[in-house]
């Protein structure tokens, strides 16, 4: 059976699915995660989906309960590259996906999850972005 590589770049876990999301290897993919998860400490995952043409509800539901499991675990999730396709699908199928955020591409999803993780923090430094997409950090 395949396995969906998972890859570890700073403090967020990326994964790129590649191949056909068989149930099996969902299944598989949703334990191998939990388990990297726990062993390197990482608090986002980015699950890059661009390369699906198709995503039926078995493997949205996955998707779904692999967001709750990372949330327990201390991880954000955020759903990268989905084409309309696949969100048109996901939603005449009714799925909603609880806890899943989505970008448009990988550097948008760790933009956010970098964002996130810092309006998570107890630091009086806030970062703001202006009109031009210009980050500054502001100290109170």
């Amino acid at each position: 059976m395949e396995r969906v590589p998972i890859l570890k770049i700073g403090d967020i876990l990326l994964v790129s699915i590649q191949i056909d999301m068989e149930d099996q290897v969902a299944l598989r993919l949703q334990e191998d995660l939990a388990d990297r998860i726990v062993a390197t400490g990482c608090h986002g995952v980015i699950i890059d989906i661009s390369a699906l043409d198709i995503v039926d509800s078995f493997v949205g539901r996955t998707l779904a309960t692999i967001a709750s499991i990372s949330k327990v675990l201390d991880a954000d999730t955020v759903v990268v590259g989905m084409r309309p396709a696949v969100a048109i699908t996901l939603v005449e199928l009714g799925l909603s996906l609880p806890g899943i955020r989505t970008a448009l591409n990988v550097e948008l999803g760790m933009a956010l999850l970098e964002r996130e993780r810092g309006d998570d923090s107890d630091g009086d430094e806030k970062e703001d972005e202006d009109d031009t997409g210009t980050s500054a950090v502001i100290t109170s």
